[in-house]
């Protein structure tokens, strides 16, 4: 259709043009003439003043010696070739009637032509704004060509128990009539929620990939415009949409644009957001199981979204996708490094261990990163060592090799992450030092890098105080071997004071606050409601809870400080190795503490 389209407008077009040139070249034709009587024109003739003529039947064309032209309405005159054989006319001829249809189109192909420029510039252009308008309010969903980009949950790796719940929604759309003899219903809406990058928006393009139908997918943030009903309408059409198409999925990304908490506060609560909302649950509760709809829709705050939009029979499955575990990341980093080339002797295995916390995402980013750096040192294949730099700097940032730090500095540095490294190595339950280094990363001069042999999904309280510790062991390392303190550990002391913080007023490891949560509210204020939001406790309280953190900060640092203080000879010995060479791995760090401890 679109191909036949152009070809319209490009033969309509040319018609326009070649009536523009036939016109423009009778136009062109027609000079300047001057008008004279017959009688005229024979006595300039009997003068011998004419040297060219041209004879029509209805009109007399010709030029003087001086070069003026003339035309004449011509008379019977039977001699006249005579005549201008006596007055020396040599270059006379018969010129051929144009005919009325040249006449027609001389005189009124300028009309036209304006009538065309008039209904082109104006009238077409109105009719099309006539039509946009009309659509405003049409849906901008994308319908998915699953022939081009077809995935199936075999390219989704690390989240079993999530595809696992999804393939219910793939066999009821393959076999609905297996459910509905039963009687049985599966829900109307599947809301998948998770931390960015956990591969929510690829797992609902697989259960369309895994159930062949077609994939309508859309952003929450399309539905809203700044005039009123628009979004409602879009909504309304999607639907149809779908309905048409069924049995399909409809796919929404990033819902709490459109979901959040309907309110009526301070300026009212009927807006455009909650008028889309609002259609949204009708169109919900609209559509029967039987016409094979399943709307999917994914979030990374499922805390903010209405729950008229959460109760059973709209989005009443609702599926968590978390962060990979080391099998999880296993299985995606393997799926991501079929794209590269990689030396056999390359184990996943070790970055798996190496990237906890990291998603679906980070990972993908971590592959790629290590293809750029090895490209970049013309390898023809991805080692370990590229992997690990590319996690090094997905967490640090890029080497910042061109910094020119000062002996002194340097100094300074290398002995605040020897006290991080030590304090780690000596006090139990702390992650294993991988590597520590003083070439700086991004804001950091340097960092001392520790990897959890395992995930952990539960943490002791001895595990955080001892965690507080390591933090506060490159202060107490500066203040012991420089004598002075810096600015150095103002990162470690905002994460110390975060995690003390959460010890005290959220995990009830806390004497004298006990078992209770103070945790501060942190859903969205709302207008009109929550302007004067209490803290929930007193003052006398509050005055507790600082107490109790500048308690717990303070046992941690004493402790760090005797760690390092008995450990003198190691925090040396780490210390000079990373002024000589600026980065130790932790092999090289075990042989250096056994030496100091033998010492």
């Amino acid at each position: 259709m679109p191909l036949k389209k152009n070809l319209r407008q490009l033969l309509f077009w040319f018609l326009a043009f070649m009536l523009f040139v036939a016109v423009y070249q009778n136009i062109k034709g027609v000079e300047k003439e001057r008008q004279i009587p017959y009688s005229e024109f024979k006595a300039k003739l009997r003068d011998k003043q004419v040297v060219k003529v041209s004879v029509r039947q209805d009109l007399i064309k010709g030029e003087m010696k001086e070069g003026d032209k003339f035309k004449t309405i011509p008379m019977p005159d039977p001699k006249l070739i005579e005549d201008m054989e006596a007055a020396g006319v040599t270059d006379f001829a018969a010129e051929a009637d144009r005919g009325w249809i040249a006449a027609l189109i001389l005189n009124v192909g300028w009309i036209l032509i304006f009538v065309f420029i008039w209904w082109f510039l104006f009238i077409r252009q109105a009719q099309m704004g006539g039509k946009q308008a009309m659509s405003f309010g049409k849906s901008k969903a994308k319908q998915q060509d699953l022939k081009k980009q077809k995935v199936t949950f075999k390219d989704v790796a690390g989240c079993e128990e999530t595809k696992d719940e999804l393939r219910d929604i793939v066999d009821y759309l393959k076999n609905p009539k297996k459910y509905q003899t039963l009687g049985g219903e599966l829900p109307k809406g599947v809301l998948l929620y998770g931390p960015p990058g956990t591969g929510k928006t690829l797992l609902a393009r697989a259960v369309a990939g895994e159930a062949g139908v077609p994939f309508f997918t859309a952003s929450g943030s399309e539905f809203v415009e700044m005039f009123v009903g628009v979004g409602a309408s879009r909504v309304r059409d999607l639907f149809e949409k779908a309905k048409k198409s069924a049995p399909a999925i409809i796919f929404l990304d990033e819902l709490d644009a459109v979901g959040r908490s309907r309110f009526a506060g301070i300026g009212g609560g009927h807006d455009e957001r909650e008028q889309t909302l609002n259609q949204m649950l009708v169109e919900l509760d609209g559509f029967e199981s039987k016409e094979g709809i399943i709307l999917i829709g994914a979030t990374n705050r499922p805390d903010v979204l209405d729950t008229a939009l959460l109760r059973p029979g709209r989005f009443d499955r609702r599926i968590n996708v978390p962060v990979p575990d080391i099998k999880g990341r296993l299985e995606i980093l393997t799926v991501h490094a079929k794209k590269i080339k990689l030396t056999p002797e390359t184990d996943l295995s070790i970055i798996a261990r190496h990237t906890p916390g990291f998603t679906g995402a980070d990972l993908s980013n971590v592959v790629n990163e290590a293809a750029i750096l090895a490209a970049k040192k013309e390898q023809k294949s991805v080692d370990l060592k590229d992997l690990e730099e590319a996690i090094e700097k997905s967490i640090a940032g890029p080497q910042r090799k061109s910094r020119i730090i000062s002996e002194s500095e340097k100094r300074v540095v290398a002995y605040h992450e020897a006290g991080h490294t030590v304090v780690a190595k000596i006090l139990p339950g702390c992650d294993p030092v991988h590597k520590v280094t003083i070439i700086p990363r991004g804001p950091a001069l340097g960092y001392t890098m520790q990897m959890p042999l395992e995930d952990k999904y539960l943490t002791s309280k001895s595990e955080i105080l001892n965690r507080l510790c390591v933090l506060l062991g490159g202060r107490a390392a500066e203040e012991i071997a420089i004598g002075e303190i810096t600015t150095g550990a103002h990162d470690d002391l905002t994460k110390v004071t975060s995690y003390t913080q959460k010890m005290v007023m959220e995990f009830g490891m806390s004497e004298k606050i006990g078992l209770q949560s103070l945790k501060k509210d942190e859903s969205e204020v709302f207008l009109g409601r929550d302007i004067m939001r209490q803290a929930g406790y007193s003052n006398e309280t509050a005055r507790i809870v600082d107490e109790e953190i500048k308690r717990i900060i303070s046992d941690c640092y004493v402790k760090a400080k005797a760690a390092l203080t008995v450990n003198r000879r190691a925090l040396d010995a780490i210390a000079e190795r990373l002024i000589a060479n600026e980065v130790i791995d932790a092999a090289e760090i075990d042989t250096l503490m056994a030496g100091a401890k033998a010492d």
